[in-house]
This record gives structure tokens, sequence and C-alpha cells, in this order.
């Protein structure tokens, strides 16, 4: 909130400051106030300049474009706002210098492993912040799913040198903007404020020194946003700056029934889809408290933008994980990462296309093919066609078109990605069940899961406590316990992962491999950068091979139960005939011959080094 020198705590502005040296030299300000559309806005300055202004259908709002001059330098403008019959009004308003080194920006690449949280559920760090009077909802009840449980920006920073320890080199906490609704505000995609921390994750200045923090360690920090939707009681549903301002506005306010998305991705592209799917698609609600945003609307798509390029340059984060990436009008998603990466050249977005099939997802990555002529700017997408086979993979019994060829052939699928390097593949995130519980709970499947994931030719994701084997199987498809507490992030814990103290020793197992599995790949080009071959898959065994300058990684995937002879001679093409090769789980060396042997069921990590 922006007060003018005489309508104290009555004006809003937003974004509420801007910098000089962007690419762009535009800028347009939203101005809402009492009365405010009927003001003529002037500025006197040598650099910057009023292109234009609009009220809005609602006179509550005055929308202003400013002209940044090349030269602009960083200081304060004073905008006048002229009216016939009342008093002139005087605001204020910031440019400010960029102070972020371009290195700051630098988004996540093959080398990273990147750690999801969701913040409500890490660590509480700052009990005193667990209820802010006023909010809608207040307090916390760690008994119950849905509820608040106090985790917090302070519980991340307080645990940056575990995160680091364990081997994790970039951390996306789910959205930590305010979300004042009356229940299940926990989960932060519920905005209510698109320029305000909610204060029972902490301030701003909290978010800023997490990014610092971060980045002194050696972490990057991806910030999670929400182009989409907003949350019900966002404050401008209460007085919409125009009569298209959300889809289905007037049916919401005229109190008819809330209509759905029908989740039909599919129609960004199919030639054949009718208009009727592709209208509810893009513009039905999520669910009854998230209105969906209309980016047809041109000033809500700048605000968008804006609001985004804002959080980045103020915070210095390097990456963004965009919500829902393929519900908005696809044009306008292409102008919004365009922008993005407009500014920031070296940055990472990762865009959220929940689909299975890779056609799909392979659509929205730059550098596609498209038939349509759509390009994206979207470096990334989440790679849900290969989560799922590689769960399929695993659970399912071995026969000629089920379990691990899918996983073979799930990978073979990469001809068809521009990039496919760049997709964020993952076991399990926030809105699936545990890969504990998918995999059954098997520790054998859990271990070749994980080192799938970290060996394959991919940006990995591991969400929080999946090293400590959280699960949801008594509940499959329950979000508030697939975002169960970290154990040891609360005071009172009895477990505390963190620390190790109370965890049983499969949890502990788990733990340590994961660190060495994670610390190895930091140090292995081969695996973060190398070339891949890998083998169709016989007897229950999948081969996948990755090849550097200097080493050669060898992932073996065994779901034999009993004792198994793998014979060698197949994999002569990797020349490692007589080589010593170390495990990298078990630490074991052995020479490579004629044959392994193979004792258990379970994954094998193979390293020469040459």
């Amino acid at each position: 909130m922006l007060v003018s020198q005489d309508r104290k705590d009555q004006l809003r502005i937003e974004p509420p400051n801007w910098w000089v040296g962007f690419n762009s030299s535009k800028l347009q300000l939203l101005i809402q106030g009492d009365n405010i559309g009927t003001y003529n806005p002037k500025l006197t300055h040598d650099k910057v300049r009023i292109r234009s202004w609009q009220p809005g259908d609602s006179l509550n709002y005055l929308f202003v474009d400013l002209e940044i001059g090349a030269g602009t330098t960083a200081g304060r403008l004073e905008i006048i706002l002229e009216h016939a019959s009342e008093p002139l009004q005087r605001l204020e308003y910031e440019l400010l210098a960029r102070e972020g080194e371009e290195e700051n920006f630098e988004g996540f690449t093959t080398s990273d492993v990147i750690y999801l949280i969701t913040p409500d559920r890490f660590a509480n760090g700052n009990p005193a912040i667990d209820s802010i009077p006023g909010m809608r909802e207040q307090g916390v009840n760690r008994e119950e799913d849905y509820a608040r449980h106090g985790g917090d920006i302070r519980g991340i920073i307080q645990h940056l040198d575990y995160i680091s320890e364990m081997g994790f080199t970039a951390v996306w906490p789910s959205p930590l903007l305010v979300n004042d609704m009356p229940e299940a505000s926990y989960h932060g995609y519920a905005i209510t404020d698109f320029y305000m921390v909610d204060p029972r994750f902490g301030t701003l200045e909290d978010y800023k020194e997490l990014v610092s923090e971060a980045r002194r360690k050696g972490i990057k920090i991806v910030m999670d946003q929400v182009v989409n939707h907003c949350g019900l009681e966002h404050w401008w549903m209460k007085d919409l700056p125009f009569s298209d301002w959300i889809h289905y506005q007037q049916d919401y306010l005229s109190g008819k029934p809330f209509i759905g998305t029908n989740h039909r991705r599919t129609v960004n592209q199919d030639n054949y889809a009718a208009k009727a799917d592709k209208a509810i698609m893009n513009r039905g609600w999520f669910v009854p408290s998230m209105p969906d945003l209309n980016q047809s609307n041109s000033f809500m798509a700048t605000y968008l933008i804006q609001n985004s390029i804002w959080w980045i340059e103020t915070l210095g984060v390097s990456s963004v994980r965009q919500d829902t990436y393929s519900y908005p009008e696809k044009a306008f998603m292409a102008e919004w990462a365009s922008a993005v990466m407009r500014e920031y050249p070296n940055f990472s977005i990762v865009g959220e296309e929940w689909s299975y099939n890779p056609l799909l997802v392979a659509y929205w990555q730059d550098g596609a093919s498209n038939k349509d002529g759509y390009r994206s700017y979207l470096k990334s997408t989440m790679d849900f066609p290969m989560q799922r086979a590689l769960v399929q993979a695993l659970v399912e019994d071995e026969r000629s078109d089920r379990g691990l060829i899918k996983l073979y052939e799930a990978l073979a699928n990469d001809f068809h990605y521009s990039r496919p390097q760049d997709l964020l593949l993952f076991g399990d995130n926030h809105d699936i069940d545990r890969l504990f519980t998918q995999l059954n709970e098997d520790l054998a499947l859990m271990e070749m899961a994980l080192a799938f994931i970290l060996t394959a030719p991919r940006i990995p994701q591991i969400y929080y406590g999946t090293e400590v084997l959280l699960q949801n199987s008594t509940k499959r498809g329950d979000h508030g316990l697939i975002r169960s507490d970290f154990p040891g992030g609360w005071d009172s814990d009895a477990i505390n992962a963190f620390t190790g103290e109370g965890l049983s020793p499969d949890q502990k197992k788990m733990q340590d491999k994961l660190r060495r599995l994670l610390n190895f790949r930091k140090t292995s080009e081969a695996i973060r950068q190398g070339a891949t071959v890998h083998f169709a898959p016989e007897q229950g065994i999948y081969v996948m091979t990755r090849s550097g300058k200097d080493q050669t990684v060898v992932l073996l995937l065994n779901k034999n139960q009993e004792p198994v002879q793998l014979e060698l001679e197949r994999f002569e093409e990797l020349d490692l005939q007589d080589q010593p090769v170390k495990e990298i789980i078990s630490g074991d060396t052995l020479k490579w011959n004629e044959a392994l042997s193979l004792k258990r069921k379970g994954a094998f990590i193979f390293v020469l080094t040459h």
C-alpha cells in the first residue's frame, strides 16, 4: 500500500516500486482508492513520462502507463492526480537502482537437485507468528491435516545446513505469499495479495534473508508463482477493476453455481477440440475458492507479468516454478515467459503440465517444433510421463509389456523433446502420493526409484521427507497427509530427522543412502552432463549408463527377489571389461569381468574413473 501525502492510508499502488535499467521501458501502475478513476495523472520529469491512463470499469481504479526513458536514474517520482472539483493528490513513487548481479539470476541446471518443501509442514522457526490477529484462519492444529501447522521461512533458514549437507543445491518452497483464507490456507496456492508475504510465514525481509543465506551456502531458491488464479478473499474481489477481470465474473457476482474447469489440457494442441471444451478448460475455476484470472484482459496480463518480475528482482531468486501452466491462455503464457526471459536471459522457469503424454509435455518446452508455430519460451517442464513410467516399471510384475520395459520406452521418448535434460524429474510432490506409498513401502523399490531419478539425464527434484520415508499409505490421495510434518521441525517432536534422533533403522539407512547419492552426483560430470546409453531390460534387470570424459557411471536396477548372475558380454560396448569399478551405494569395489553376482533386489551404481 502506498499512501499519498494528502490521503493517508487510502491509496494502494502496485507494483509498490520499480527499477531503472530494465530492457523494457514500460511500466503500468494500478492505483486503487475511492473514486480515483475520476482523477487525471500528471508527471513532470525529464526522463519519465505518462504515455496514457485509463480508469477501470470501477472508478475506484486508475491504470497509468509510464515510459521510463533511457538514462533515467534512481529516485522518487511525484505523480500529481488532478480532479475538477477535488483537491490535488500527490503520490511519491520510487524507482530503484538494480542491485542484483547477473549471476544471481542463473537458473537451475542438470548440476542441481531441487528440494521441494511445503513450508507450513517443514519447520517452525518462529512460533510467535503462528497466529496473526485479524487473519481469517487463526492458530495451529497439528492434529488436523488441513489446518496450519506453523512451519515458516525462519524454519527453512535454520535448516539450510541440513539441506546443503544432504547434497541438495536448490530449494523450491511452495508459495509464501499471503493466503488470507478461512480454511486450508497453509498450502499457499490461494493468494489474496500478490505483493505480500504471508505474515504467518514471516516478512519480506525474512524471504530476502532466505535467498541470501541460501546463496551463501551454494543453494538456489526457486519461487513458486501462480498466474492462473487467486484466492476468493483477494482484496480486489470486493470491488473488481473491470467487468472481465476474472472468468465467469457475472455468474460469480449474481450468485450462480461455480463453474469448474474440465481439466482437458489437450485442447491446447488438439486440432479437433470444440470451442466449448476450450472455453471451460481455460475459464473454469479450479475450485470454488480460487477465482480464475482472465489474462485476456490486457491490464490483468500486464499486472501478472510485472508482479513476477517484481518478485524476481526484489528477492534475487534464480528460478520460478509456475503453477498450472497449461490452464491460462497459452498466448499469454508465452508473453509472460518471454517477458521474464528477456530481462533474465540465464533464468530458469519450470512449468507444471500435469499430463502423462510426452507429446503434450514436449509442446510446452522452448525449441519444440510445433506445427501450429507456438513458441513457449519455457525452459523446463515437469516430467509427469517419466514419473508415472518409473513407478509402474517398479511395482508391476515383469512381462513383455509391463514392468521395466515401461521405463526403457519412456526414456526412449526423449527424441521428441527439444532438451530432455532440462525436464524436471521427480518421484513425488505435494499433489501426489508419497513415493514410499506409491511403491507399496518397498525399501528396495524406493532405492531403485531414487537411484534412477538421480542418474537419469534430467534435473532431479526430491520432496521433503522422502529421505526418511514419509508416507500417506493410510489415506492415499489425501493432500493434507501427503504434506505431513517433517520430523524434528518442531521443538516438541520426539523424532528429529535433522539430527537422526529417534529415526528407525530403515529411515536412517535411506537418509544415508540418499545423502551419499546426492553428494556423489555433485562430483560426477558423467551424471550431470554425460552421454546416455541404456539397454533393453532382460530378466528383471535394467541397465543405463552415463559417460563423460573422465568417468563412466552404470546404473543397474534389479527386481529379482533371489540372487542372480548377470552376464556382462552384452555390455561389451561400454569398454569396461576387466576394469575395477566401485559400487557407490555399498562402497564395494569389484572387477567388471564375465558376470556380476547380484545378491539382492535393488539399485547398484557402478563408477569407473578413467
